[in-house]
């Protein structure tokens, strides 16, 4: 499918294949970038951070080299079991990262599991007067869908721990996420695929890991799909469960008036004993079968050491081919 956008400022109409137009003038607001001297908070809203000390001093560290500066949450060492912190000790660090009209980005030390225990207890009230960036992935696909809904764009970056000791061999996800808060212009040239589904699109991208936008299914903060880019990355799970949250997804109108799919990182997916008999690839294709929007495989943010920026809620360019196909967010 070609699909060809005519671009206004007052908003943005895409032309289908048959000609129909699709009018989009939903704008997310944008957080202002970082300039030297600015403040980023570093927290802890999901699991334990046992031991991983060395990461958070080496991301403050990181931090400080680009000339902003840093604080740490109260309980971001924290230990409540799985957590980092009881749910209200790490509501309690996030929200005050949410109101400090001095914080210009908030930034998760780690993902795991927990940030779904306290989204209902989170107030954006004054966040949505002084907007600023909210960066993570993984299990921060909760607090992306939030602030989304919020009306406020995201960063789907990587998170302290994903540090290495040798920063070279993370260097595209670190110049990326330096890039995006900085306010450099974000784009990627993707490596083919066979699988790809070849077409162009442009519109706002959303989304983040599928096992998360899943678990949002049925709630506030489950996101509106119509009319944007939908970006997916997993891992851990066998096919099966991809297969299913994907048929639940599209059983909740969660395709319907999607306008394409960025396929991130499927990583370390698990061998069950009764075999799929597909790759992930044509897993995905298979049950999105019926649409005809665009989708590019071989995205590279997830999971994986090469982690590059997205900025969730913000309009892209997809254009996607078989032997290659390229990724560029509007400034």
């Amino acid at each position: 499918m070609q699909l060809f956008c005519v671009v206004f400022f007052f908003g943005m109409i895409s032309l289908n294949a048959q000609g129909n137009s699709i009018k989009n003038t939903t704008t997310l607001i944008q957080p202002d970038y970082l300039k030297a001297g600015d403040t980023v908070a570093i927290v802890a809203p999901s699991g334990i951070l046992k031991n991983r000390n060395g990461e958070v001093a080496q991301a403050t560290a990181l931090l400080k080299s680009w000339s902003l500066n840093v604080v740490v949450g109260d309980h971001v060492f924290s230990k409540d079991n799985h957590f980092a912190g009881t749910d209200a000790q790490r509501c309690e660090d996030f929200q005050k990262a949410l109101d400090d009209p001095t914080i210009s980005a908030i930034w998760s030390a780690r993902g795991g599991y927990g940030t779904v225990r306290i989204l209902d207890k989170l107030d954006y009230t004054t966040f949505k007067k002084n907007p600023k960036w909210v960066i993570g992935y993984s299990d921060i696909t909760a607090l992306h869908n939030q602030v989304h809904n919020e009306g406020v764009e995201s960063l789907h970056a990587l998170m302290c721990v994903s540090l290495t000791k040798d920063l070279s061999e993370i260097e595209e996800s670190i110049n990326t996420f330096k890039d995006a808060l900085f306010g450099k212009p974000i784009a990627y040239t993707l490596k083919g695929s066979p699988y790809n589904r070849v077409g162009e699109v442009t519109a706002p991208v959303v989304g983040g890991n599928l096992t998360i936008l899943h678990t949002m299914l049925g709630s506030s903060t489950s996101i509106d799909t119509s009319g944007k880019i939908l970006f997916i990355e997993e891992i851990g799970e066998y096919k099966y469960h991809i297969d299913r949250m994907l048929q639940s997804l599209k059983r909740a109108g969660y395709f319907e008036n999607c306008k394409g799919l960025m396929v991130g990182d499927m990583s370390r997916m698990r061998k069950n004993t009764t075999l799929w008999g597909t790759s992930v690839e044509q897993l995905i294709l298979d049950a999105l079968a019926e649409y005809d929007f665009p989708i590019v495989f071989n995205v590279p943010a997830g999971h994986e050491k090469d982690n590059r920026a997205l900025i969730l809620g913000r309009n892209a360019t997809i254009t996607v081919g078989k032997d290659v196909s390229t990724v560029v967010f509007w400034k």
